[in-house]
């Protein structure tokens, strides 16, 4: 690490563990303002950012409460990259050195359980009291602490078979290959800027996850159907279930941010998609859901979560998170999924999602939700899934985990309207 390195990556450190805005956020915003630093420089200073959020828990651990970022990333060297004090980057000054000889002397095999994970003490605590072991709780923060891979829908409106994104990717100089669990994935190697490939530009794919894909297979929309994706946000699950739909029948794309719905414009243009219809909501309550009453086919609630599942790309939700959002964020999740209920019409389908880890913005909103609504019943997700992925999964419900799946966290329940 050199100089402008290293300013670089305490200025973004200075600026991020406020946790006021997304991490991701302010280190764009950083570049946009430092124009001058070359993309390795560019590179090496959101590895490094990155990587220190995500070890943090462990960090401040070894460093004790109010570390400044210096100390921050001398501790990220000592006792994450287990660097000795020689290979220290020679910008570090002897009372640099000194200081962290001083980190050597703790290890975090002797911390507790939560930092061991990487985890805040209350998401630690919600998922041990929700059932899992310590071993699960290490198994998941480590798996947590990997980089997510980039991860590719193919769009099957336009192309049948994934070979020859594959091939077409390769000749562009990008390695991919088939997920092993979605039918419509792939992985790619590295992370090179597949918004600037033919493919993209063509709208052949997608950036999607392969756990959030799988929802579309839950989910079964037909052709000709009616279907509502009822928290559309910039609509990468509207994308795939229009395209699952062949563009036939209507699918309802609605959110409460325009702006979210404005990013669904130009993804919506290149996919070929000419059945999705785009709808600004005031809340869960608007009258424009009211029209729709009982009309759905399939209705999906993909709910406004702590997003703890997706914590190997946003690592800061760690720290932006609390207890009591969650709680918050348990009343809204409720009060959604009974107003998109109304949308189901008889043997209709409605999915509640989240990509989340917790219990309590997953089985406890639908267990609350079958207890008040009597005409709903659960439907076993492994009776919907293809047999490779259905036995994977450990009861009733989609649960997906990086350390079991290699996907993001992901929650989705299948209830039908009797």
């Amino acid at each position: 690490m050199n100089q402008t390195q290293f300013s670089a990556v305490i200025d973004v450190l200075a600026s991020t563990l406020g946790f006021t805005s997304p991490a991701d956020g302010v280190i764009s915003r950083h570049f946009r303002d430092n124009r001058k630093l070359g993309s390795h420089d560019r590179h090496i200073v959101a590895e490094t950012v990155f990587g220190i959020l995500r070890h943090l828990p462990q960090i401040e651990w070894l460093v004790g409460e109010m570390p400044s970022p210096r100390q921050i990333l001398l501790a990220w060297y000592i006792g994450i990259e287990r660097k000795n004090l020689r290979e220290l980057p020679p910008i570090f000054t002897d009372d640099d050195r000194k200081y962290a000889s001083g980190l050597k002397a703790k290890s975090l095999k002797d911390a507790p359980l939560a930092v061991r994970a990487a985890l805040p003490q209350w998401v630690a605590d919600s998922l041990l009291a929700s059932g899992n072991s310590e071993e699960d709780l290490l198994a998941l923060g480590r798996a947590l602490l990997e980089p997510a891979p980039l991860d590719l829908r193919v769009n099957t409106l336009k192309v049948r078979d994934r070979e020859e994104i594959i091939d077409r990717l390769s000749a562009a100089g990008v390695d991919a290959e088939p997920t092993p669990l979605s039918p419509w994935g792939l992985r790619v190697v590295g992370k090179p800027p597949i918004n600037k490939t033919k493919v993209f530009e063509e709208g052949l794919i997608e950036v999607q996850d392969e756990g959030s894909q799988l929802l579309g297979l839950l989910a079964g929309p037909k052709r000709g159907q009616m279907v509502t994706d009822f928290c559309a946000g910039a609509g990468g699950k509207t994308l795939l279930l229009g395209a699952m739909m062949q563009s036939s029948g209507r699918l309802y794309a609605f959110d409460v941010s325009e702006k979210r719905l404005a990013n669904l414009k130009p993804r919506l243009a290149r996919s070929g998609l000419s059945n999705v219809q785009p709808q600004l909501i005031a809340s869960e309550h608007d009258q424009k859901i009211k029209r729709l009453a009982g009309k759905m086919d399939v209705v999906l609630v993909d709910a406004p979560c702590s997003g703890l599942g997706t914590l190997r790309r946003n690592p800061d939700l760690k720290y932006r998170q609390t207890a009591a959002g969650v709680a918050e964020l348990n009343a809204k999740q409720a009060s959604i999924l009974a107003s998109a209920a109304r949308l189901a019409k008889p043997g209709g389908r409605l999915i509640y999602a989240t990509c989340s880890l917790l219990r309590e913005e997953n089985e406890a909103i639908v267990e609350a939700f079958l207890a008040e609504h009597p005409e709903f019943s659960l439907v076993d997700a492994r009776e919907q899934m293809p047999e490779s992925i259905a036995s994977l999964l450990e009861g009733p419900y989609l649960k997906l985990l990086p350390h079991k799946h290699g996907t993001d966290g992901f929650f989705a329940a299948l209830l039908t309207r009797k």
